[in-house]
């Protein structure tokens, strides 16, 4: 029989991963390509023979998603899959009708297709959608791990914006390895934080040699995902958060619904900022389609650097980038700070975005009169600098994970708002990870 032709569907992650682990060597499928959305610059290149197997001595080109008709067409492909995350589930199914009408199968593929096990105890941090406070609950597992004693390793969810095979096994322990591995704010958000508490962060495109070498230096992998994705590690724990500032996305949005329905325990995030009936109905849908899980309730109070720096004075805020692109929110924890701490003015900064800026403005209209932290690439930084440095305002009030001073220079003074988990009442996180764990050979 003739290998079923296929196009995996993707950006630049999950799309990898699956083919690394059901596609890569499998002779029964010839994948005639992928296809990229959603990050900028990461069609037009190649999936590398290093990393592609045997069957690739060429490797697979990368188009843009565009093409997706015109490519099922051209080579008569037999089947496409969908391999990427944050998007609605009407999204999906129109992308599905594409394809049917296109002639070829779409295909979904879960968790025992894709998700590897590992030797060591795994506690995966997911959400539901971007922005719902995964980074400070992952923050928070870390913290609680390290106290029991446990020597934690965080695996974070790719973001190989460069050389793919370069990028194959990537290790951070130290800022040096940042600079070397040429980081961008997306990636330096996320790492940062963990390599400040001492853990060590392994990311990259091969999760099989990443887990492998994770396992070596670790009691405890954690799962550290990315947008509303499903681990590609099986979870010993499985803590999935969610924003009752979006009530009933946790239902719409795939495969963020994956995640609340496989989830050990939900953590209602930002119940302090929250409408309570906001969170009730996040609330309600949990107990409807995973009434097993833990459901935990959680606050992200923020903390500024100089509160009385902001007021009355006119405001630029920048704010974390997929939180407001792919999380689709109209304003993050800046907005809140400036807002709260007495702002005469947030300074819109959309007539003095330039280039790339001015295209995520333009691709992400629900943006308001705020700064997205857009970082993909060196030049997409040196847009981001040009256009904090146009603004005419009296303060740039920074909420993003890192200090954006040591990447760019900005001619106006600046404020750093940081945010954290702070759960409330209980059960606690640290209840379930120690009740969870007990049961676990560490």
């Amino acid at each position: 029989m003739a290998a079923n032709r296929v196009i995996i569907m993707g950006a630049a992650g999950r799309d990898f991963h699956n083919f690394n682990v059901y596609f890569r060597d499998n002779p029964d499928y010839q994948i005639i390509a992928f296809t990229a959305t959603q990050i900028p610059n990461i069609e037009g290149r190649r999936y590398p023979p290093e990393l592609a197997g045997n069957l690739y001595p060429d490797g697979i080109p990368i188009h843009p998603e565009a093409e997706l008709t015109d490519l099922i067409r051209r080579y008569q492909v037999d089947q496409v899959v969908f391999a990427y995350s944050d998007v609605s589930h009407e999204y999906v199914m129109h992308r599905a009708s594409q394809v049917l009408a296109a002639g070829a199968d779409f295909r979904l593929m879960g968790s025992g297709a894709t998700m590897l096990q590992s030797r060591k105890p795994v506690v995966a941090v997911c959400a539901v959608r971007t922005g719902c406070g995964k980074s400070q609950t992952t923050r928070h597992v870390c913290d609680v791990l390290q106290r029991m004693g446990k020597k934690v390793v965080v695996v974070r969810h790719p973001m190989p914006y460069g050389d793919l095979a370069t990028q194959a096994v990537q290790r951070f322990a130290t800022y040096e390895d940042l600079e070397r591995n040429r980081c961008t704010i997306e990636e330096r958000e996320e790492y940062e934080p963990h390599l400040d508490r001492g853990v060590v962060v392994y990311a990259g495109v091969d999760y099989e040699r990443i887990l492998r070498q994770a396992e070596e230096e670790a009691d405890v992998v954690v799962w550290d995902g990315g947008n509303n994705d499903l681990p590609f590690f099986h979870p010993d724990l499985h803590i999935v958060v969610a924003d009752p500032h979006r009530p009933g996305h946790e239902l719409r949005y795939h495969p963020g619904e994956a995640n609340l329905r496989a989830a050990h325990v939900v953590v209602i995030n930002k119940v302090d900022t929250a409408s309570p009936e906001g969170v009730a109905q996040v609330r309600e849908d949990v107990y409807a389609v995973n009434p097993q899980a833990v459901v935990v309730e959680a606050a992200s109070p923020i903390f500024v650097e100089d509160p009385r720096a902001i007021r009355g004075k006119r405001v630029l805020v920048v704010e974390d980038g997929p939180t407001l692109t792919h999380g689709e929110m109209a304003y993050g924890a800046g907005v809140v700070a400036a807002r709260r701490f007495g702002a005469a003015e947030l300074v819109d900064p959309r007539p003095y975005a330039v280039r790339s800026i001015a295209a995520a403005f333009e691709k992400y209209p629900h943006v308001g009169p705020l700064l997205p932290a857009m970082g993909y690439g060196e030049s997409q930084v040196r847009d981001l600098e040009e256009t904090i440095n146009m603004v005419e305002c009296d303060l740039v009030l920074v909420a993003t994970p890192i200090d954006l001073r040591r990447l760019i220079n900005v001619r106006h003074p600046v404020d750093r708002v940081r945010y954290e988990l702070q759960v409330i009442g209980q059960p606690t996180l640290e209840e379930v990870l120690v009740q969870r764990l007990g049961r676990i050979t560490v």
